[in-house]
């Protein structure tokens, strides 16, 4: 007899209970084991089973699970803003904390909106964002998200805000080359701004590297460096989401350091608390706060935010990052792990591109590489080779690249702790995944 399951997610996709995991491992209650080749949902930085961590849980405990913010402060929260206002740049030194990555992006809109209504702007409520891109599931997130499965459901419902294509080089919107192209997908920014009124922009959003929707593009070196002097000229906020990419997943501590990418906020959630425990935070400056503060106080909030166990979880995953030199060892892994993926490329004719930075990687998979052009989307080749993969067993993070609706891409973003030799067994079961796909899809 069938157990009644009364849980739902995305599918009726029937998959095994998990029982243990340790390290980059993950091993269902059959035994299998597998290796995580995507970190959950690109959250479990520093890997399963982290001691430091369960210690830190355990000795918060005894103390508090939880203290609602506006009747104590607690140690935990103010030690980890903290450290986090330490490793920041450019005066982003007051942080407000939530539990997710959704909640971090609309805490951020919301920040930049309230300041503009508190210093006279009022008629400042669009947010520029690019097409296609991932920003959170939550109304207002889904509101600068342009990824059309998720959205059309609910557009009656979602703010209808600008978008600019994003800095896709691989499929490039305009059709042109770099760097001939002039960098045009930062130039349309201002294009963008004037369509709309400049009076109307509030800010734009982007995440340093590309994320879900577009499977670890990197931007043109110079791309940010025009897009804040376009902001400057117009007097809006440049808002970046670090949910992915900060906390050493990029080979750098944020994702921004790349390319001097000067934000006024910046949204930062799952490597914070690496999957322990939920745990996000949206970080702004002095003077952006005074503002609305002086103006009556920030009209946002969550119940958990602040959470002491959460912070003290923070705190220690921040720890370990540091300790174990797990941003180096994301730099070093990564570049091992890139190389190798293009040497799969070679043998591999679905492969069209693989690119990324740090643990950060993305293969996209295509009919045919010479033209680029993508599978049927009725093939679900992202889909059929994570079965593959997943068989096999390595977990890997399948999407659509030409804004959810078509191609087909892949994240390969394992735990900071992946050694070199972890690789190399990532690549050999992928290689093995490939080969099988390749025979399903031709």
């Amino acid at each position: 007899m069938t157990e009644h399951n009364p849980l739902f997610y995305q599918s009726r996709k029937q998959l095994p209970f998990i029982e243990k995991t340790e390290g980059i491992y993950m091993t269902d209650s059959a035994g299998k084991k597998y290796i995580d080749g995507s970190s959950g949902a690109i959250i479990c930085n520093i890997g399963y089973g982290n001691k430091k961590v369960i210690q830190r849980i355990n000795e918060q405990a005894e103390k508090t699970f939880f203290a609602y913010r506006t009747h104590f402060e607690n140690r935990p929260a103010l030690d980890l803003a903290n450290r986090l206002v330490e490793k920041l740049s450019w005066g982003l030194n007051k942080v407000f904390y939530v539990s997710g990555g959704s909640e971090a992006v609309e805490t951020a809109l919301k920040i930049c909106r309230q300041y503009y209504c508190s210093i006279g702007e009022r008629g400042r409520h669009l947010f520029v964002s690019r097409k296609p891109s991932y920003h959170g599931c939550t109304l207002g997130a889904l509101g600068i998200t342009s990824y059309a499965p998720l959205e059309e459901p609910f557009k009656p419902m979602v703010k209808n805000n600008p978008r600019i294509p994003a800095p896709f080089c691989y499929r490039c919107a305009f059709d042109m080359e770099y760097p001939q192209c002039g960098v045009k997908c930062a130039t349309v920014l201002e294009d963008a701004i004037e369509a709309n009124g400049p009076e109307n922009i509030a800010a734009f959003v982007a995440e340093p590297v590309g994320g879900a929707s577009t499977a670890a593009t990197v931007p043109p070196d110079e791309y940010f460096s025009i897009i804040r002097k376009i902001c400057d000229k117009y007097g809006i906020m440049l808002i970046l989401d670090e949910v992915m990419t900060a906390f050493g997943r990029t080979g750098r501590f944020f994702g921004y350091e790349h390319f001097g990418a000067k934000a006024d906020i910046i949204a930062l959630s799952k490597g914070m608390a690496s999957g322990y425990f939920p745990l996000g935070a949206a970080v702004t400056t002095e003077k952006i706060v005074d503002a609305i503060l002086d103006a009556g106080g920030f009209q946002h909030g969550h119940t958990y935010a602040g959470n002491p166990m959460a912070c003290a979880v923070g705190e220690a995953v921040f720890d370990t990052i540091e300790e174990r030199n797990l941003v180096e060892n994301s730099a070093k892994v990564g570049t091992y792990l890139k190389e190798g993926l293009k040497r799969l490329q070679t043998s591999h004719r679905i492969i069209g591109d693989v690119r990324g930075k740090g643990l950060l990687l993305g293969i996209e998979l295509v009919a045919d590489r010479e033209t680029k052009t993508p599978f049927d989307p009725g093939q679900n080749a992202n889909f059929t080779l994570a079965d593959h993969a997943y068989e096999n067993g390595l977990i890997l993070y399948p999407r659509r690249s030409i804004n959810g609706v078509r191609g087909d891409h892949l994240l390969v973003a394992p735990p900071l702790i992946t050694t070199k030799e972890e690789a190399d067994i990532i690549l050999d079961r992928l290689d093995t995944a490939l080969e099988r796909t390749e025979k399903t899809l031709f």
